[in-house]
């Protein structure tokens, strides 16, 4: 077997895994061996098979880049991982429809959550697109895949999921949010504002510590260190 082979394989392995024991497997799994148990079997399987992708990632040497990237790509890119930045912190904070909060129904869609109401999915498939667009080889894209359908399929999974826990809930946060960015917003179901400063400075400064790991974990800098550095 080939090592990108390999890398699909483990990759898939991971994002399959996380699916099964999420969904379908997950209520007899909690009966046969208690929550504690099925947590403890989740977090094995997933550290496993991480860690296999990671191994096998850095085993893969990479592939002539797909396309040239250039100023204009990375500063898209660099936008883009900003954005997301902010979703990721936002949606760290004051989440309206944690589980177990009950207040779905009553709950008000601002800030990151009038955007979409998976930010932290959605940060995440952000992240995997930008790697795509600046490091267009085999095994990156590999990988950035496996996030992008992990997060996005994810959150789809978890709105079916949340509907059949919290129906009427569930069912009014969905009528003032939406699965994808911006489009409530765009269909007037809720209004773009309400970010607080915690969330817009700390996406900013998530963003600029990110991207300037890049230089120590690659040798090559990220966002706005590739121009002031």
């Amino acid at each position: 077997m080939g090592k990108l082979t390999l890398l699909l394989a483990c990759a898939s392995a991971f994002v399959g895994t996380h699916f099964i024991l999420s969904h379908p497997l997950r209520r007899p799994l909690v009966s046969a061996m208690s929550e504690k148990g099925f947590l403890a079997l989740y977090a094995a399987v997933a550290f496993a098979t991480l860690g296999a992708t990671v191994w096998t990632y850095r085993a893969a040497p990479p592939t002539a880049p797909l396309w040239n990237v250039g100023d204009g790509m990375w500063g898209v890119a660099s936008i883009l991982m900003l954005l997301a930045s902010v979703m990721m912190v936002g949606s760290l904070i004051r989440n309206p429809a944690m589980p177990g909060a009950g207040n779905a129904g009553r709950a008000e869609a601002r800030g990151v959550y009038g955007m979409t109401r998976h930010p932290m999915m959605w940060a995440f498939a952000i992240w995997g697109v930008v790697h795509i667009l600046v490091y267009p080889v085999a095994k990156n894209i590999v990988v950035a895949v496996a996030i992008i359908v992990l997060s996005l399929v994810g959150a789809a999974l978890q709105d079916r999921k949340k509907a059949e826990l919290d129906p009427q809930g569930w069912t009014a946060w969905e009528g003032r949010t939406s699965y994808w960015p911006f489009a409530a917003i765009a269909q007037g179901r809720t209004r773009f504002g309400g970010f607080s400063v915690l969330v817009l400075g700390g996406g900013v400064v998530l963003w600029l510590l990110a991207t300037w790991a890049h230089i120590p974990l690659t040798g090559a800098p990220a966002g706005i260190w590739r121009w002031l550095l």
